[in-house]
């Protein structure tokens, strides 16, 4: 038996769907097929990888180079990116616009990591702004915004997100708001200013595709300040939250067939209520181990069987619609 004849008696069962069975199909026969994903995932990598290198060699030779040297290379760059943006750039829509290339937006990613490398540089070695540097976050991410926006950017709207998460930690630790535990505080304000404004936003036909990234944010973020403030205080007020929020984010991410929500509702409740559980029991214990072992496989085995589902019932839709129109 072939391997052609294989992926047929799969699909004919239903070990595999009409998708899955086209794609394998095409790799058994050799095609070509799309690397888009992994090369964008290496040119991210690549980025980060270069001002990694480039923030390695501000550290080693700033004192030999001098300050000079150092701004102006740091300086060439954030123009050279600039200009090569605003040059090639699209004009503005409320609607999604296309990158002019495949290395548009890196470049752009570029030129904001690079802004972000010369300003520490500078308040490191001049104390411009000094008790007050941490303008310089809230400064980043205006910009940021500003940017993701005019350039229709993803990598620079989660960029310009986690500075102002940045920037609402840091003032709350400064102000304490929150006596004892500011951070905590500041994170569940932030997940919901973030995840209300991606939704006005969406409500006003403004990037509507971005809204899902800030939803992203903010549910990460809401969840583990729960669960950190679960574990920190003890407190079932957290675990009661933790779940109303898990309840609310699956049953969104099953209605909009977004399957990485009903995850994230999954792992932090299974997190939050397995902390109660081995609480006070040390984790190389036999029954800590039993627990992780069974209950981890139990969860790992729903996603699975979940996420089938979705993709079942995603495809009976589009055929659907399809049949429809």
């Amino acid at each position: 038996m072939t391997n052609r004849d294989r992926l047929l008696r799969w699909k004919e069962t239903g070990v595999i769907t009409d998708i899955q069975y086209d794609t394998l199909f095409t790799i058994v026969r050799k095609d070509r097929f799309s690397v888009f994903f992994e090369l964008n995932a290496l040119l991210y990598m690549g980025v980060l990888s270069l001002i990694a290198g480039i923030g390695w060699v501000v550290q080693a030779y700033a004192a030999s180079w001098g300050d000079a040297v150092i701004l102006s290379g740091l300086t060439l760059i954030l123009v050279g990116s600039s200009y090569y943006c605003f040059s090639r750039g699209l004009p503005y829509s409320t609607a999604q616009v296309e990158s002019s290339n495949f290395l548009f937006d890196y470049v752009l990613y570029l030129g904001c990591l690079t802004f972000a490398l010369e300003i520490a540089y500078v308040e490191t070695r001049f104390h411009v702004m000094q008790s007050d540097w941490d303008y310089y976050l809230l400064i980043s991410a205006v910009l940021f915004f500003a940017l993701a926006y005019r350039f229709d950017n993803r990598l620079v709207l989660s960029l310009a997100l986690s500075t102002l998460a940045a920037w609402f930690g840091i003032r709350s630790s400064r102000f304490e708001f929150w006596p004892g535990e500011p951070i905590g505080g500041t994170a569940l304000i932030y997940s919901t200013f973030v995840m209300a404004a991606g939704a006005y936003l969406s409500t006003k036909q403004i990037k509507k595709h971005f809204t899902e990234t800030y939803f992203h944010v903010g549910t990460i973020v809401l969840f583990v300040a729960l669960v950190s403030g679960l574990i920190r205080n003890e407190s079932s007020i957290y675990l009661l939250g933790v779940l109303f929020f898990a309840t609310i984010t699956s049953f969104g991410g099953i209605r909009f067939r977004k399957f990485v929500f009903v995850l994230y509702g999954v792992i932090f409740s299974y997190v939050a209520v397995s902390s109660q559980l081995l609480r006070g029991r040390p984790l190389d214990s036999t029954a800590a181990l039993t627990y992780l072992l069974v209950s981890a496989s139990m969860v790992t085995t729903l996603m699975l069987l979940l996420a089938r589902r979705l993709e079942i019932n995603s495809e009976d839709l589009l055929t659907k619609r399809r049949r429809e129109d």
